[in-house]
């Protein structure tokens, strides 16, 4: 074989060799993310206690651990100064059920009672997500889905 047609057969191994790498490397890194973020507020209407609900749909090689999700107005100190985890820490966690291999669809319901609405800033809300995964990655979404309190 002449030197030109083995040094580029060198080259050849050596360029798929590193793509093989890469991707069982990145096949090996967590993956966790959310998808199809939803909220639906309803005030308290008459005698009638308001809902809030959020969904969402998360996935994650490792498994969900815990969705904790937690409400703010946008005019708000959070907005100011931005949300961390520290924030998430002691908010209440959404239920979740398996949706396929990896992924999970969790649903956050609170009961708005009319005390609570009538304290609550008018305009638009926001919901941050920390979702934790088995593998101790986690994932903050500050804004993952809106909400308008009228």
């Amino acid at each position: 074989m002449s030197r030109r047609i083995v040094l580029s057969l060198t080259a050849a191994v050596v360029v798929i060799g590193g793509t093989g790498a890469f991707v069982l490397a990145r096949a090996g890194e967590p993956s966790l993310s959310l998808a199809h973020s939803t909220a639906r507020y309803a005030a308290p209407d008459g005698e009638r206690d308001g809902s809030l609900t959020f969904t969402t749909d998360v996935t994650s090689s490792s498994g969900v651990k815990d969705v904790k999700v937690l409400a703010w107005p946008a005019k708000s100190s959070f907005a100011e100064r931005g949300l961390t985890t520290k924030d998430m820490a002691a908010v209440e966690s959404a239920d979740c059920e398996p949706l396929g291999e990896d992924t999970v669809r969790c649903t956050y319901k609170a009961v708005v009672t009319r005390a609570d609405a009538e304290v609550s800033p008018r305009g638009v809300w926001h919901l941050a997500v920390q979702v934790s995964a088995k593998d101790g990655t986690t994932k903050l979404e500050t804004r993952a889905a809106d909400f308008t309190v009228a």
